[in-house]
């Protein structure tokens, strides 16, 4: 029989979705931990004191990580108890691997020294990282706390919008000087207690911290120790500046497979680095802010949130489609004697209207990703309008013409079939157009393209599904 080590990934796992399956399914344990018993629960305690010595054995073995996703997958109260049983020294880990909603939730039920205390645990570089998102009395008192040194990067990174690289680069860098011998890096690095995470190169610098290089840790071991730094270094590297885009700096990443790279001032000088750790976390967030966004969901609405919480992020677009829903059915309202003369019309509408949508969201959501990755330059933007519309010409004739062939079967009228064979082209070939000046526009007037495009889409197609249909039934079978 095999044995799964202690630390497998899938014995992680499986502990994390037992703990979150007791939190779900047993409400006696989430109401013991938070002192809220009721009289029903205490009478149907069951194996309750077996189960809350299981979830404190879990919540103490699992890692920071996995205690963050678990917390994320359960609603506010569960999360509260769980939050209840971490251990104070692994708090911040914990803080810093959870999502902004989650962290929003707990600090909202954490005294500031607790908060405090839980932070101090973390590098600077983590510090400076949850420090962004602290609100901002917590701020000075954290920043106060830190040594002179430490509060001045703290000022230096604050002073970054949250979306660039300053913000999100490390201090914690390994330099060398381009005149030493490898043997001597080679016993320097023996010396350090331990090396910064994702640490694939050293960066080598003149005395006044210029950066002239970087030399790769694969270098220090395949060459001979008597060979100088500047001999084997690479003197060109891939930099950044702190201004520049983060999203943008993940895109070099992946096309240049870093690692990790160096983050310098005007001058040249060495401020810090950017890693992949952080290029992750941005990725992450830039693609789910943009799920969200397509839907006309806010950016912050966490799924377990309060019900009067995500009314109030919801409302806005709600409102917009409530509002194009209502042209909508003025539009079908226009054709009210249309529609009365053929009955058949009602029940085919929505066919025309959904395939429209349909292909609406396929052209703006890959225009959305192409834009996201910089592949759209005014160059070519005639050339996907055009290759969009062709491909909603062909798809509008073949499912058309098969829908025509349908109507004509069902209700034994050619020219009917031919009325749905053509609005679905014409509706098509608007989805197509809007999917692709949508997002373009948005862009143009300085917004970020994925902001309900999908429920602007969805509207237009509907609108003009309905007047094409219906203008060409009164047009031809009248």
């Amino acid at each position: 029989m095999s044995v799964i080590p202690n630390n497998s990934a899938r014995l992680r796992d499986e502990e994390r979705a037992r703990l979150i399956w007791l939190l779900t399914t047993d409400k006696a344990i989430t109401s013991t931990l938070l002192n809220k018993l009721t009289l029903a629960e205490q009478y149907d305690v069951g194996t309750l004191a077996e189960d809350m010595a299981e979830v404190g054995a879990l919540v103490a073995h699992l890692p920071p990580p996995d205690l963050a996703d678990a917390l994320e997958a359960l609603p506010a109260d569960a999360r509260h108890a769980v939050w209840q049983l971490i251990d104070h020294t692994k708090r911040g880990e914990v803080l810093l691997e959870a999502s902004e909603n989650v962290w929003d939730d707990l600090i909202e039920g954490m005294s500031d020294k607790a908060l405090l205390d839980a932070l101090k645990t973390l590098d600077i570089d983590e510090q400076i990282y949850l420090v962004q998102r602290l609100p901002r009395n917590l701020t000075g008192r954290l920043v106060a706390s830190l040594p002179a040194g430490e509060r001045a990067r703290v000022h230096q990174v604050m002073h970054y919008p949250k979306t660039s690289v300053g913000a999100n680069m490390e201090f914690a860098v390994i330099t060398v000087r381009p005149d030493v011998a490898l043997a001597t890096v080679q016993r320097f690095l023996r010396r350090l207690d331990k090396m910064p995470e994702n640490t694939d190169k050293l960066f080598v610098t003149g005395r006044d911290n210029v950066l002239l290089g970087e030399l790769p840790l694969q270098t220090i071991l395949l060459n001979t120790g008597s060979v100088k730094v500047s001999e084997v270094m690479e003197s060109d590297p891939v930099i950044f500046s702190p201004e520049d885009d983060a999203e943008n700096a993940a895109r070099t990443f992946e096309r240049d497979n870093l690692l990790s790279a160096a983050v310098v001032d005007t001058t040249g000088t060495l401020m810090g680095r950017l890693t992949i750790d952080e290029i992750v976390n941005v990725v992450y967030q830039e693609t789910d802010n943009d799920m969200r966004l397509m839907g006309g969901l806010s950016a912050e609405e966490d799924v377990f949130a309060p019900v009067g919480k995500a009314v109030r992020t919801r409302w806005a677009w709600l409102a917009i489609n409530l509002c194009t829903a209502f042209i909508a059915s003025r539009v079908i309202d226009g054709f009210e004697h249309t529609i009365s003369q053929l009955v058949a019309l009602a029940s085919l509408m929505p066919i025309v209207a959904g395939i429209g949508g349909n292909t609406g969201n396929q052209t703006i959501t890959m225009i959305v990703r192409a834009l996201a990755l910089q592949k759209i330059h005014p160059g070519n933007f005639r050339f996907l309008i055009f290759r969009e519309m062709g491909v909603a010409l062909i798809n509008g004739l073949v499912w058309g013409g098969i829908m025509g062939g349908i109507t004509w079967w069902l209700y034994g009228d050619m020219a009917l079939g031919g009325v749905m064979t053509l609005a679905m082209v014409l509706n098509l070939l608007v989805a197509a157009l809007m999917g692709v000046l949508i997002p373009m526009i948005m862009v143009r007037l300085g917004r970020d393209p994925a902001v309900g495009s999908s429920v602007m889409i969805t509207a237009l197609t509907d609108t003009g599904g309905f007047f094409i249909f219906l203008g060409l039934a009164t047009l031809f079978l009248l």
